[in-house]
């Protein structure tokens, strides 16, 4: 016989089903998709259930924002532009849901490319071997005459670059996003960081000359995140650049305009990482508001948060 004393569970207390607290349950399943569904129908057959709750959650505060004139601040890394991803975002510029763009230097080169050659993004591992990544002749040419007039002009980086695009109307300049913000009156702002974009490898790099217009277009970011409250903050897809300068800004608008709060804010990535969790989901929205984490990938999750997006601002307009 053991020495060791056994639990008996014959002293167990149960519950009854009815008395117990469940996350589940059959009125919030979700229901057979049809062919020939409407958009409204499909959205109302997801399970109410976790992140399917949470997108249309989120999406209906963007959707809310724009029906009370608010904030809705979207940062984004490249990829997005990478993906194919350009006629979406500008459908939502055009369309009223992004009052201010913030994007990373990755994001400039991206965009120009695909104005003036239809065509962007490269194999690093082929090029790296050999030294000929990022080496092409006519993307860095372009920023920087571009930059140049920006600084002549007095204009930020990214209200440069988009004059700059929308002035020479290249080919495909319908696919920029820079360009579309910039003929939207939508502020861009790129967070441009020395030594991260193939640009900065070439001989007419200007590091004073990116900086000066990087910090000027910090200063428009902060300005911009004045009119926050109430509003809507998206980061899709930087983990590093884009949250740090957002926690940067926020603090500098609020130290200026006192309480910037209740507004919700979402990450959505393929990963979900430490920086964007914390300086954009958590912190900023700690004492009001709400923060989101998506997990997936952009060229998926971004049209079906844009379809929703419009789908939750159509039963705004209808109970207006």
């Amino acid at each position: 016989m053991s020495k060791f004393k056994k639990i008996d569970l014959s002293r167990i207390r149960t519950i009854k089903v009815e008395d117990r607290q469940t996350k589940s349950e059959s009125s919030r399943f979700a229901r057979p998709v049809d062919p020939d569904m409407t958009l409204e129908e499909l959205f109302r057959s997801l399970p109410s259930l976790l992140k399917a709750s949470d997108l249309l959650e989120f999406a209906g505060k963007i959707a809310a924002a724009k029906s009370e004139s608010r904030g809705m601040v979207w940062m984004m890394g490249a990829h997005p532009l990478k993906v194919g991803l350009s006629p979406v975002i500008i459908d939502l510029v055009q369309n009223g849901f992004i009052t201010h763009l913030a994007i990373n230097g990755a994001g400039v080169i991206h965009d120009l490319e695909i104005a003036f050659f239809g065509k962007t993004s490269e194999d690093v591992a082929d090029g790296l071997a050999d030294g000929s990544f990022g080496m092409v002749e006519e993307t860095p040419a372009l920023i920087f005459e571009a930059a140049g007039q920006a600084v002549r002009d007095g204009l930020g980086f990214g209200e440069g670059i988009g004059k700059f695009i929308s002035d020479q109307a290249p080919s495909f300049a319908r696919y920029s996003v820079i360009a579309a913000c910039y003929n939207s009156d939508v502020p861009v702002s790129v967070h441009a960081a020395i030594g991260t974009d193939t640009i900065s490898q070439h001989p007419g790099f200007d590091g004073g000359t990116i900086g000066k217009l990087s910090y000027d277009d910090f200063l428009i970011l902060a300005e911009s995140l004045s009119g926050l409250t109430g509003g809507a903050v998206v980061n899709l897809g930087s983990a590093v650049i884009l949250p740090e300068v957002f926690l940067k800004a926020l603090t500098a608008a609020r130290n200026i305009y006192g309480r910037i709060d209740n507004f919700a804010a979402a990450n959505f990535d393929m990963i979900q990482h430490y920086r964007p969790n914390v300086n954009v989901v958590t912190r900023p929205v700690m004492e009001s508001g709400r923060g989101y984490s998506f997990t997936g990938h952009h060229e998926i999750m971004l049209p079906i948060l844009a379809a929703a997006i419009k789908y939750k601002f159509n039963e705004i307009e209808k109970r207006s």
